[in-house]
């Protein structure tokens, strides 16, 4: 297949550089401690980003999800431990050359200015300037607006949106990047369920791809249909990790949570569904 071509979903056909075979992780950390003053909000952490997977990185408010998440990303050092890329230390690379690697959707990402749709997707190419893969660039931007649903948006400025709209622009960004390792902070939490289950289907549709994947969830039916692994984080801590049906305990998540739930297995697909007891 010739370089940027595009498939369903907005995945490119061709393989970006340093492509890690599926089930290798692609993205590391190791013994990773993060603190705030005298608070340890993240206590020698473990976590591999494997091709071909999704990992979601679940649990309370204030375990170190997103904290876990911008380590991995280098946008935040550690204390202690350390992460690599493609198995050479994250610090090594320029900075070009990591965004080429892996896109990062942030918790919160505003855009200060009124930039349209297509003009801010469009700045998720900037890493391939000068680059061969520059040619790219528009139908990069055009795959990633379809994939998001936001095609029809493009014109708008960001101001005028909704928060959801908002949110799919983003993310429509971070596909435009075309970095095979994609760290997706939250992507759901401002959409309806209708997208919510498009963001979902599009991390699936990459790590199938052979990309890998690691996003923050709050629901943990998500977590349970889309993720092929999660982590469950406490205290700063993986309190489990594993399949969703392995991991998914009435007992760990009634523990984590500090709320009793039962853990039920779908009529259709086997997979838990979560229930707080009520």
């Amino acid at each position: 297949m010739r370089a940027g071509r595009f498939l369903p979903g907005g995945r490119r056909a061709d393989a970006p550089p340093h492509r890690t075979p599926p089930g290798e992780a692609a993205l590391t950390g190791r013994g990773l401690t993060v603190r705030y003053g005298a608070r340890t909000v993240l206590d020698g952490v473990d976590a591999d980003v494997r091709a071909g997977e999704v990992l979601a990185l679940v649990g309370p408010n204030g375990a170190g999800k997103s904290t876990l998440l911008s380590v991995l990303a280098g946008d935040l050092a550690p204390a202690s431990g350390t992460v690599r890329v493609h198995k050479r230390p994250l610090e090594r690379w320029p900075v070009n050359e990591l965004a080429r690697r892996r896109a990062v959707l942030p918790q919160h990402g505003a855009v200060a200015f009124s930039f349209t749709v297509a003009e801010v997707v469009a700045m998720g190419r900037a890493p391939w300037a000068g680059t061969p893969a520059a040619a790219d660039d528009d139908r990069a931007v055009a795959g990633a607006l379809a994939a998001t649903a936001t095609a029809e948006l493009a014109g708008r400025r960001v101001p005028t949106l909704s928060g959801g709209e908002r949110a799919r622009v983003a993310l429509a960004r971070v596909l435009a990047q075309a970095a095979p390792v994609l760290l997706l902070d939250e992507p759901t939490a401002a959409l309806d369920l209708r997208h919510q289950e498009l963001v979902l289907r599009i991390a699936r549709e990459h790590a199938a791809a052979g990309d890998a994947v690691a996003v923050v969830l709050h629901d943990l039916g998500l977590a349970a249909a889309y993720a092929d692994r999660v982590a469950v984080i406490s205290r700063g801590r993986i309190a489990a990790n594993g399949p969703p049906a392995t991991v998914f305990s009435a007992d760990l998540l009634s523990e984590v949570y500090r709320h009793e739930v039962e853990v039920l297995p779908h009529p259709r697909t086997g997979a838990p569904i979560v229930l707080p007891v009520r």
